[in-house]
Formats: C-alpha cells, sequence, structure tokens
C-alpha cells in the first residue's frame, strides 16, 4: 500500500484546535505514564514523568502532521527537501509544547503533582545532531518551514553519538562520545517501511552503450521520522534522519560459527561507522574515506525517497521540477547532483544532457563559507574508490563546464589536477546558489566563484539568514517575551517586525527598569544553573560580556582573550581607577584535529584559573568557559549577555546567527564589519553597535604586507606586555613554553589580523565601558537593538527562499 493511500486513509483532527482542558491533558498524562511508561504516579521517576508528558505533547503532534500530510497529497503540493549534515534541533519537549499551545494547561497539571515543567523539561538530552550556526539554522528553517505551511522534509542523519561530548583536563578540551541516545527518544517514530539501499565501491561496466554500476558493498538507510510543528499548531512537517544498518549478508554466519567473531561482524561495524559519529577526523585517509561515504549515505537514500515520493503520485519525471526542490545546507550534500542525474540515466532511462537539466532545476545551492577547507574536496582516486560511477558523472559534467568556457586559456573546472572540487561541482548542478547575508554573496560573487557567475548571471542570489523567536526569544527568554506581549500584544512571534512598535518606549523610564528586570531575571537564571551544573559562581550585577560559538582562528577568541589579559594588567596597576565589573563568558568546541584552535582553548581556561584567584582583581574582572556549548546552554547564556562578541576577521564569516539571538535578546554588540554584522548594524543604527576593526578591503591590503603583525605589535604597548605575560609562563607556570607557537604565529605571521586589530578592539571596548557607567542610555541602545531586530527573523529568510529559489506557495 503506498504511502498516498495510507494517509487518505487517516481521518486527522483539525490542526490548530483550541488545547485539551487541564481534565484532558491530565487523562493523558496519565494514561501514558501507565500504558506507555509502564509506571505508577507513586512509583514514577522524574524520567518516566518526561517521558509521559513528551507522549502526551508528541499526540497533539501528530494530529497536524497527518493533517498536513494528507493537504500535500490531496492537492498535489510542491514540497521542498532540506538536506543537511547538521539538524542541531535541542531540546523538543518545551519548543513543542509552545508551538502546540499547551505549556501553560502541562505546567498547571504537572503542579497538581508536585511536578516542575521547567525541571522536567532541562531533563531533556539535546539532540547531538551538529556542532554550530550551520546545524542551527536548519533547525530555525525547519521551525519557520512549518510556522510558515510551506510543505518540506528535513533530511539527516541519525548520529548515534553526534560530535562528541566536550570537558577540560587541566584546561585542555577533552573529547569524549555523547550519548544522547542512552534512552529512548520519544519524538522518534521508526519506518522500517521507508529502507533503501545505499552502495559503495564495486565496478562500472557498459552493456549495449548504458553504465552498469555493481557495487561492492551496500548497507540499508532505515528512516526515523520527527514531526516538526510550527507555531500554533496549523502545520507540521517532517524530519527524516537516517540511520546506517548493514545487509542481512554482511553478517558472516560460517565465520561466525567457526569461532573468528570479531571478523564476522567486521561488515556490519563498518556499516554502523556511517552514522555513529558527525564529522570523524578527516585527516586520515580512513577519515576522509568515512566522511565521503557519510555524505553520499545521506544524499542516496533522500534522493531515494524524494523519487519515491514523487513517483507514487506521478509518471513522468520529467515534471520532477514542477514538485520538488533540494536545498543542498553547505557543500556536504554536492553529491546529491550526480546522484539525482546517476538515478535519472541508470534506472530512469534518461539522455544525460536530459537528465542534468531535470536535476538543475531541481537543486538550489547555500553556501556558508568562504573558507578553502570548509568547501571540501575530494582526491579522484578516493572518489574512484567509493563511488566510481559517480566519478564519471563528473567527469562528465567537468567537460560540459569546460565547453561552456570555449576560448578560456586557464578554464576553471570540476576537477582540478587530483581533486574533485565539491563547492564548484554544488555550483553547477544547481539552479539557484544564494549566500547569507549581504557582503558574503558579494564576495561569493566575486571573489568565490567569478567565473560560475560571469557563465551564469542572475544564479546567485543573496537570501540573509535568519533565526525563529519562538525559539530564541519566546522560549528561551520568557520575562522579555511577556513583557513584549503585555506592551505591543500578542502575535510579534511570526511577525518580528511588530517589535518595531517597542521602539517608543525607550524614553519610558517606567519600560526601561521592566526590561531592566527582565535582564536581572535572565542573568539569575543563567548564573543559578552555572552554579549547579558546573560551579562556576559570577557576580549578576556585572558587564556579561559573551563570545560562543565553534572555536576557529577567524572567529578570533585570541583576540578577545588577549584583551582580557591586557584588562587584567591595567586593574592591577590600578585597582582603584573605577573600573566596570565585567565577566568576560566564552562557550564553543574546537575539532578535535584542530591544534591551534585547542591552544587557544587551553590559553584561555589557563588564564580564567589565575584572573579569577586574583584577589585583586576577582570582583573587577572573571573568566567563565563552561564546558559543552549547546543548544540548551545557549537558551540561559544568551538571554543573560549584555555585550556580544561577533569579532571574526572582515571577509571570513559568512553570516552568522549568535550574533542575531543576541541583539534580539537586548545584548548590545562589539563587532567588525563582517558577514550579517554588516545588516544588523544597518538595522540597528551604528550608534547602538560598537564598531571596530579593518573592512574586508583593508583586510586584503593588510596581509599584503609582510612585516603586518610586527608593525601592530610595534605600535601596541599593551599588546607586547600580553605576549611578554604569556611567552614568561604567567599562564602556564608548569610549562612555560606551552604558546610558543601561538607567540610566534602572532609575531610572524597573523593570518587572521588580531595584533592589526587590536588597538582598535581596545579602543572599542573602552566605549563600552563608558557607556555602561550610563544605564540610560545603554537600556535605551539594547531596547533599540531588540525594536530593530524583526528583518532577522527566520520566517522572513524563508519567505524568500520560497520565492527566489523554490517558486513554492504556502499552503496555509
Amino acid at each position: 500500500m503506498s504511502e498516498q493511500i495510507d494517509i487518505r486513509d487517516f481521518r486527522a483532527t483539525d490542526p490548530g484546535a483550541s488545547a485539551p482542558t487541564p481534565e484532558q491533558f491530565r487523562r493523558a498524562l496519565l494514561r501514558h505514564l501507565q500504558y506507555t511508561v509502564g509506571k505508577s504516579p507513586q512509583k514514577a521517576s522524574l524520567f518516566d514523568w518526561r517521558m509521559a508528558l513528551s507522549h502526551a505533547v508528541r499526540d497533539h503532534a501528530v494530529d497536524p502532521w497527518f493533517a498536513a500530510t494528507q493537504r500535500t497529497w490531496d492537492e498535489d503540493r510542491k514540497r521542498v527537501y532540506y538536506l543537511s549534515m547538521e539538524f542541531l534541533m535541542g531540546r523538543l519537549l518545551e519548543d513543542q509544547a509552545i508551538n502546540l499551545g499547551l505549556r501553560e494547561v502541562a505546567v498547571q497539571v504537572l503542579e497538581e503533582f508536585g511536578l516542575s515543567f521547567a525541571e522536567l523539561a532541562e531533563g531533556e538530552p539535546d539532540a547531538a545532531l551538529g556542532n554550530g550556526g550551520l546545524g542551527r539554522l536548519a533547525a530555525c528553517y525547519l521551525d519557520s518551514m512549518s510556522t510558515m505551511g510551506c510543505p518540506a522534509y528535513g533530511y539527516g542523519l541519525r548520529y548515534e553519538h553526534g560530535l562528541f561530548r566536550q570537558s577540560f583536563e587541566n584546561g585542555r578540551q577533552i573529547e569524549t562520545p555523547e550519548n544522547w541516545l542512552a534512552t529512548d527518544n520519544p519524538w522518534d517514530f521508526t519506518r522500517p517501511e521507508a529502507a533503501y539501499p545505499v552502495g559503495f565501491g564495486g565496478e562500472v561496466t557498459t552493456h549495449e552503450g548504458a553504465a552498469l554500476w555493481s557495487p561492492g558493498s551496500q548497507v540499508l538507510a532505515a528512516a526515523h521520522d520527527t514531526p516538526v510543528v510550527g507555531y500554533g499548531g496549523h502545520w507540521a512537517n517532517t524530519l527524516r534522519l537516517w540511520a546506517a544498518m548493514p545487509s542481512a549478508e554482511l553478517f558472516d554466519l560460517q565465520r561466525f560459527n567457526a569461532g573468528d567473531f570479531a571478523a564476522a561482524s567486521e561488515a556490519e561495524a563498518l556499516a554502523r561507522s556511517l552514522s555513529r559519529v558527525l564529522y570523524p577526523n578527516d585527516t586520515t585517509d580512513g577519515g576522509k574515506e568515512l566522511r565521503l561515504s557519510q555524505e553520499y549515505f545521506l544524499t542516496s537514500a533522500s534522493v531515494q525517497d524524494i523519487l519515491r515520493r514523487y513517483l507514487a503520485a506521478h509518471e513522468d519525471l520529467r515534471r520532477l521540477p514542477e514538485y520538488v526542490a533540494i536545498q543542498m545546507n553547505d557543500t556536504h550534500p554536492a553529491i546529491a547532483g550526480p546522484e539525482l542525474i546517476r538515478l535519472l540515466v541508470d534506472e530512469h532511462g534518461f539522455e544525460f544532457d536530459s537528465a542534468v537539466s531535470v536535476a538543475t532545476k531541481v537543486l538550489g545551492y547555500t553556501n556558508h563559507t568562504l573558507l578553502p577547507e570548509a568547501l571540501e574536496r575530494w582526491s579522484v582516486s578516493l572518489v574512484r574508490k567509493v563511488l566510481p560511477r559517480h566519478l564519471q558523472i563528473v567527469e562528465a559534467l567537468d567537460t560540459q563546464f569546460v565547453q561552456l568556457q570555449a576560448g578560456s586559456p586557464d578554464p576553471v573546472r570540476l576537477i582540478s589536477g587530483d581533486q574533485v572540487s565539491m563547492g564548484d561541482l554544488a555550483f553547477a548542478t544547481s539552479h539557484k546558489v544564494n549566500g547569507v547575508s549581504a557582503l558574503h554573496t558579494e564576495l561569493v560573487s566575486s571573489q568565490l566563484f567569478p567565473v560560475h557567475n560571469a557563465l551564469h548571471p542572475g544564479r546567485i542570489v543573496n537570501i540573509t539568514n535568519g533565526i525563529t523567536p519562538r525559539r530564541w526569544l519566546k522560549l528561551a527568554n520568557p520575562a522579555l517575551a511577556s513583557l513584549i506581549t503585555d506592551t505591543i500584544g500578542p502575535g510579534w512571534e511570526t511577525d518580528l517586525q511588530r517589535l518595531r512598535e517597542l521602539e517608543p518606549y525607550a524614553e519610558d523610564p517606567a519600560f526601561r527598569d521592566a526590561f531592566g528586570r527582565s535582564k536581572r531575571q535572565a542573568k539569575e537564571r543563567f548564573t543559578g544553573w552555572l552554579a549547579r551544573e558546573h560551579g562556576i559562581e559570577l557576580p549578576t550585577e556585572a558587564l556579561f560580556d559573551a563570545q560562543v560559538k565553534r572555536l576557529h582562528e577567524y572567529k578570533r577568541q585570541l583576540l578577545n582573550i588577549l584583551w582580557t589579559i591586557a584588562q587584567w594588567q591595567r586593574i592591577k596597576r590600578d585597582p582603584q581607577a573605577g573600573w566596570v565589573p565585567r565577566v568576560k563568558i566564552f562557550g564553543g568546541k574546537a575539532a578535535p584535529s584542530y591544534h591551534m584552535a585547542k591552544l587557544i582553548i587551553q590559553l584561555i581556561n589557563d588564564v580564567a584559573e589565575v584572573v579569577n584567584h586574583d584577589p585583586e582583581t576577582a570582583h573587577l574582572l572573571r573568566v567563565a568557559y563552561p564546558a559543552n556549548y549547546g543548544v540548551s546552554m545557549a537558551e540561559k547564556l544568551i538571554p543573560a549577555a549584555d555585550l556580544s562578541e561577533q569579532i571574526s576577521t572582515a571577509g571570513m564569516e559568512a553570516s552568522g546567527t549568535g550574533n542575531m539571538k543576541f541583539a534580539l535578546n537586548g545584548a548590545l554588540t562589539i563587532g567588525t564589519l563582517d558577514g550579517a554584522n554588516v545588516e544588523i548594524r544597518e538595522q540597528v543604527g551604528p550608534e547602538n553597535f560598537f564598531l571596530f576593526g579593518l573592512s574586508t578591503e583593508q583586510v586584503a591590503e593588510r596581509r599584503a604586507q609582510p612585516d603586518h603583525a610586527r608593525q601592530a605589535l610595534e605600535a601596541s604597548q599593551s599588546l607586547r606586555d600580553v605576549l611578554q605575560a604569556i611567552a614568561e609562563g604567567t599562564f602556564s607556570p608548569d610549562d612555560p613554553h606551552r604558546y610558543d607557537q601561538l607567540l610566534d604565529t602572532l609575531w610572524n605571521s597573523d593570518w587572521f589580523l588580531v595584533t592589526s586589530d587590536f588597538e582598535d578592539y581596545d579602543r572599542a571596548q573602552g566605549e563600552v565601558a563608558q557607556c555602561y557607567t550610563d544605564p540610560v542610555r545603554w537600556q535605551q541602545m539594547a531596547i533599540r537593538n531588540v525594536a530593530r531586530m524583526g528583518y532577522f527573523s527566520s520566517d522572513r529568510s524563508i519567505r524568500e527562499y520560497m520565492t527566489h529559489i523554490w517558486d513554492i506557495e504556502s499552503a496555509l
């Protein structure tokens, strides 16, 4: 029986219906406690209650989920398929309860049993399906697609251990497996009927002019579905995660019976490794092969699923672009183009050129970075080993691309030397390519893909990133969200431009006082959690200065900690100089193989150890680096922040979304003209933004000077004092030479221009301190930041995708 018939036979209740009464919800909760969890109220643990609560909430998600799918089939609507290696969803219980309008009734019913909704929600594990902004953006976009009634599937991998769990040992980052699936996931619907074979290796032969690929090994992609409900419960889409399962023939029963147990299970273990860890270390040949195999596993399973769903209702695959839009979230799913072409040619009889035309009209590519290492290049030998048929297709696409550049003495190629360029491949197989901020899109056009842009004018478009206000304001900052609703009324959650109505209240002393109370409540919530979970005590009256993001040299956490050392030295020289008390908060993980980033983490922790225990300065300067930063920590930290550090080297950050989350929650930004900082500054006003640093053009000019680092250091006595203290082992007395490599980089190369921007960063930090001493001015600036952030809603971003890339209309 097809999926279409199954869904049409189901009669769902009306989505968006009113919330259940307390009595109805109580019965549902107790029913799940008894029949789903198998416990009585008297014997139930907090875990049992959370599982029962999650299932009771999930029941209400299923109705709009089924109804939305049914309408999509009935009305034969186009669907969007969003392919991403990361989906950093965060905890779902509270998010789903808010979107379904169930939170208040759940709070009321739980209180009858002496239970706290917040405490139960806090016990839910974070799904370890992402690392940073890329995965969180995908999650925000799923929320907005559901809220706006855009029929969609998100496709990702169901990693058993995700990225890794971060801890610190003597300041060093330690990575251990994440165990988010150690207990049942109540949001998970397993779909054993939706399993697809995915092949690797083998050989390609030719029969009657047609290519025949015989894979050397094969695994199964098993589907696990999660409903993603939009705000108001009117529509729900699906997040489908693939888990790798061994084919039955992979288990060697004869070897097992002969006592060779490890060898018998070798192929099975290899299959499971495909969905075990996010971003395996690709500095080894084995790591590279696993990572490419993961990317193909995701795209092959997803494209097979897409074609199966299309063919359940249509016969002519030439009309695929009318009903299917596939969005590749960065270069990781770039093999989707060759895979779709392969299926159309090898299994559905298309001519090559016709298959390329259909695939290109279906596919879109979001570029998230200008960094060469993030654009992915795989050796021809590796692609031939893992995907021999796909290499043939890429070679044919490469030939076509070179022909388009007829007359060029040095044409750009998809295969350059011994490397397959996945960024160029993604561009060549997409009808639209978008950057994620105005500056980034300009650089994508002029620097990253200038030849492609000249050959395909209009293919590159800009869609600036956005964030969902449901999670990043209503859920994360309930005090501020309530103040906003009390002031301008409901409805801003789906029309964030209404926050403009707050702007006049910046002049209202009563509103400013209420705004200040909401910030204090957020600080108290964060510091209470930090003390309980991490044993870190922080003074809430201090300026909370936060930089939380993936550790990378271009994001310049190093600049931040060097300034912190300079500030500590100044305070020590003159403790009575009227310093503004400040807490420097860091958060984020470094890739396990990224030595310099891990060295910077250790420096931050070493500085914290010295500064936090200095009796002369501890009341004026503290450093906090809670381990294992993720969505749930961000939901507490971001609302508590006063200052948002967005200090990347200009021209290197594609967009950023943390900058948007901080500003939406009333933190002022200190930042460079990089990524979406440019547009945030335009929206909130230059007078409400602390700008510093070189521009993109100035960065290029400075880098062209071979001794720019030494020039900058010679011009900055304060920075030389900082580096001298590090060199003397002030922060590493057990190993004075620990940071020699870092110091050598700053003196002799400094590609990320930490030294060049240090003095201007110091000036801007002085402006921050001066402004913070004027509470009225600071509050006014913060309120204007909140009021002017409406443009950065992910709803706006998705509307632009729907119009400019996907050519799809809302079903609502």
